[in-house]
């Protein structure tokens, strides 16, 4: 056999989906023997607690069954901030970082696993769109590492707020939720520098950064795409209509907003109409919101950021696309139209198919922790669900009480949540074409 057959023989072909959570996998391995390592942790880590935690980092969710800033030396949680910033950009991001450092021009192969991984529309663009992915996240991190430096030296010595500054970035950035204060960031909720800096972290994280680059590209409203139209107007819409929702929601909870000033309030109410686009930070105690300021959240997890984003959820576009189809059936419009632009009908059942699949993730986790926690409330565990699922990491103060198979539970949503929703699907079942076309036959709906 000769030596090229003998190497093709021993090539093992996986998918980009294949790939993409062998990597993850990878890297939560990996998280969690660095985490385990004594120099890591202060105290007794159980392997379970060590593996969520490395799983809720690399799918940025931010969930945690243990005080981070306790439980983890520096070191722990250095290597917590580096699977942070690995599951934000991206396993394949860093892996064809690595390939474009060793050759000058990728192969077809590579670049079509790239255009996959990354949602890209254009081979020509995966290159120039995962350079500018770092580039982006480094220069937005280290803004808001400055910032919150300078924040922090009023309360810490330089080199703590340094690392306070870094971590925080790096996790916010990423909509990672990670907290090295026990309180997530309660102590500082009238500290308007410090919630106002994380919470533009999570958003322009959450925006996603095929949007960023036409933005800078273009610079004005008429010149940019449709995508990016849709993502930044739908955002606004979101933020502002949650931000003025719950503010109404929690004025006269005394739990909450309701014993703070005004100017204490609004930008509170803003923390908390923002953080749930994926970033699972909190300025408030989630468990004392009213049953409907829980509701709304669920709800704005449950949609997310934009593509290609750090932020998980089905995403704003998936949402819209939704949304605009139903109303163009019911007003019998021809073709869905969306800024001047038809949107195609196979766009139509991709956003309908990530709905469907969020949606189902979500109702067997929380079957499951229904039948595992009997003695937790309900609406607690439907939004342990929906925060994993979505990879958010917002809580009512319930992971740390949850039984090892909840947990396990959990992640698996976590990681689920990661991969997408489409991405899982093509993991389990390829699609194949067929030639075959079969009569068509009216089915009653509705």
């Amino acid at each position: 056999m000769r030596s090229s057959d003998l190497k093709q023989h021993r090539t093992i072909n996986l998918s980009p989906p294949s790939l993409l959570a062998l990597g993850f996998l990878g890297l939560i391995l990996i998280g969690s023997l660095l985490l385990m390592l004594p120099i890591a942790h202060q105290g007794d880590i159980s392997w379970l607690q060590a593996i969520f935690t490395a799983t809720s980092a690399v799918t940025i969710t931010g969930l945690s069954v243990v005080n981070v800033g306790e439980a983890y030396t520096v070191f722990g949680q250095i290597v917590i901030m580096f699977l942070l910033q690995c599951g934000g950009l991206g396993f394949m991001t860093f892996a064809i970082l690595a390939v474009m450092s060793l050759a000058p021009k990728m192969g077809l192969k590579q670049q079509v696993m790239a255009q996959e991984s990354i949602g890209q529309t254009s081979l020509k663009k995966v290159s120039f769109t995962i350079k500018a992915v770092f580039l982006y996240s480094l220069f937005f991190e280290a803004i808001g590492t400055l910032i919150l430096t300078l924040s922090w030296l009023r309360e810490y010595p330089f080199s703590e707020a340094l690392f306070y500054a870094a971590f925080y970035s790096v996790s916010a950035f990423n909509n990672g939720g990670f907290s090295l204060f026990p309180n997530s960031l309660m102590s500082f909720s009238g500290q308007y520098l410090i919630t106002f800096t994380i919470s533009m972290l999570y958003i322009i994280g959450g925006i996603g950064f095929l949007v960023l680059m036409d933005v800078k590209q273009h610079r004005r409203w008429r010149k940019l795409s449709t995508n990016s139209k849709l993502i930044l107007s739908t955002i606004l819409g979101l933020n502002l209509s949650a931000f003025i929702v719950l503010w109404l929601l929690e004025a006269s909870n005394p739990q909450t907003l309701g014993l703070m000033s005004l100017s204490d309030q609004a930008v509170n109410a803003w923390f908390h109409a923002t953080v749930p686009r994926s970033s699972g930070f909190n300025s408030l105690p989630m468990e004392q919101m009213s049953d409907a300021s829980t509701l709304v959240t669920m709800f704005l997890m449950f949609i997310g950021g934009g593509s290609l984003s750090t932020a998980g959820g089905i995403k704003v576009g998936t949402f819209i696309i939704v949304l605009i189809s139903v109303i163009s059936f019911l007003r019998r419009e021809d073709e869905i139209r969306l800024f001047n632009h038809s949107i195609p009908e196979k766009t139509t059942f991709k956003a309908l198919a990530v709905v469907c699949i969020t949606a189902a993730l979500i109702v067997m986790g929380f079957m499951s922790l229904l039948i595992l926690e009997p003695e937790h409330d309900f609406l607690d565990l439907l939004f342990e669900a929906v925060s994993a699922a979505c990879t958010v990491g917002l809580t009512r103060g319930i992971t740390e009480e949850l039984q090892p198979a909840s947990l396990i539970i959990l992640m698996l949503l976590m990681f689920a949540g990661r991969l997408g929703p489409l991405t899982l699907a093509y993991f389990i079942a390829t699609p194949k074409k067929s030639r075959i076309k079969h009569p068509p036959s009216e089915i009653q709906i509705g």
